[in-house]
């Protein structure tokens, strides 16, 4: 089982008022069956839990070992005898799954069936076939975090912020983050439509060709002022090795100071973002706490080899940068070993593990909340830079970046 603090390579920006949606959809998620070996899960009265938690027979959190699933069973007969369509088994087992994780009304929390969880993995991994646009979730509209440097998203006119309202037509209205992933990836060299709501107000139609992308999960430079510059665009299973590979030619490189370029980074797993951190943060001290209800079950500290922890650093964030990304911000920040220059984070402040099904299929769950070294939760807050440096879209039109600009200048 991997732990992730990313719901997938998909994330986004807040806003404070959505559009209404053209059209709603009402969705009633039934609590259903899950057979494992035999056991099905359904409803079971309030009565029967509190007579069962007396009896020691339910766990503290209210719900019981099993549950009675024959309200579920009924459903399941009417439907086979009036439903006028075709149903198959693997369709209606994998609704009911996704059914019993969406009564979680978590928008990281997902059932992943074997197709989903292929392009999850695909995400992490940097490689995909698709527009190059990092997405999110707010209540039930899907967002863009960011489009991606050079690819089809950007290069479109997409932006931070945009609210996702269809997909080729089809409303995008309470879709999970990985259902929209399914529907706007597609073969190389196809068209996907989104319509976008931009500000609140405008309605626009985008067509946008599908490509394959790949992108590196590192880049580094040692510039000719000894400034080192490295990016970390996602942190997936190859980045920490990546990373320690550019710390080491900093290091033999004698930078007089580095500049850490997490914008537009939409996370990923949990222990590259420890490892990383670690590379500044002296050893032992907290890189971050994971919390449940509250109560710390597991303080995560810098593993040792801080060999970037003495030069002058500059983190830079902007509302691209989310989870594992705002972990390493926040840790550095903390911790005394950066200043942060940008735009606030994007706010994702849970973690998630990946809990992986015989069969291909995944369950992506929230099992924590986690914390900064300070103590600060930044869920649906972000991250504050402490020098708030606006990068325009007339700036990336025109290949400027005055957000690099201030950290080399605050670095000479």
């Amino acid at each position: 089982m991997q732990k992730t603090s990313s719901p997938t390579p998909e994330m986004a920006q807040q806003t404070s008022k959505r559009p209404t949606p053209t059209k709603v959809l009402l969705i009633i998620a039934i609590i259903v069956v899950s057979f494992v070996g035999g056991t099905g899960f359904g409803f079971t009265s309030r009565n029967e839990i509190e007579s069962r938690l007396r009896q020691g027979t339910v766990s503290r959190d209210g719900l019981p070992d099993d549950l009675n699933y024959e309200e579920v069973e009924s459903v399941y007969d009417s439907l086979r005898t009036n439903f006028d369509g075709e149903l198959t088994v693997d369709m209606l087992l994998d609704g009911l799954k996704d059914g019993l994780v969406r009564a979680s009304d978590d928008p990281y929390t997902e059932y992943l069936d074997t197709e989903e969880a292929t392009s999850f993995d695909e995400g992490l991994s940097g490689s995909f076939t698709g527009i190059g646009a990092e997405l999110g979730k707010e209540d039930q509209f899907i967002v863009i975090v960011s489009p991606l440097n050079g690819f089809p998203a950007q290069e479109a006119g997409l932006r931070s912020g945009d609210v996702i309202a269809e997909i080729d037509g089809e409303n995008a209205y309470d879709l999970s983050i990985t259902e929209a992933v399914e529907k706007i990836r597609g073969p190389e060299g196809t068209t996907v439509k989104l319509t976008i709501i931009r500000d609140e107000t405008e309605r626009l139609d985008i067509e946008i060709t599908r490509e394959q992308i790949t992108i590196p999960s590192v880049e580094s430079e040692i510039r000719d002022d000894k400034i080192g510059y490295l990016k970390i665009s996602r942190f997936g299973a190859d980045t920490t090795s990546l990373v320690q590979d550019a710390a080491q030619d900093f290091v033999r490189s004698d930078v007089e100071g580095i500049v850490l370029d997490l914008r537009g980074n939409p996370g990923g797993l949990l222990d590259s973002a420890v490892q990383i951190s670690s590379l500044w943060v002296d050893k032992d001290d907290v890189v971050l706490e994971e919390k449940q209800s509250g109560e710390t079950i597991r303080t995560l500290r810098a593993l040792g080899g801080s060999i970037l922890g003495d030069i002058p650093t500059i983190v830079l964030i902007d509302e691209g940068s989310a989870s594992a990304s705002e972990i390493v911000a926040g840790a550095l920040h903390d911790q005394d070993k950066a200043t942060l220059i940008g735009e606030t984070s994007y706010g994702k402040g849970s973690v998630q593990q990946l809990i992986d099904f015989g069969d291909g299929s995944k369950l992506k769950v929230t099992i924590a909340r986690w914390f900064t070294p300070e103590g600060k939760n930044i869920d649906k807050e972000g991250i504050e830079p402490d020098q708030k440096v606006e990068r325009t879209v007339e700036d990336i039109e025109a290949d400027r970046d005055p957000q690099l600009d201030a950290a080399i200048k605050e670095l000479q």
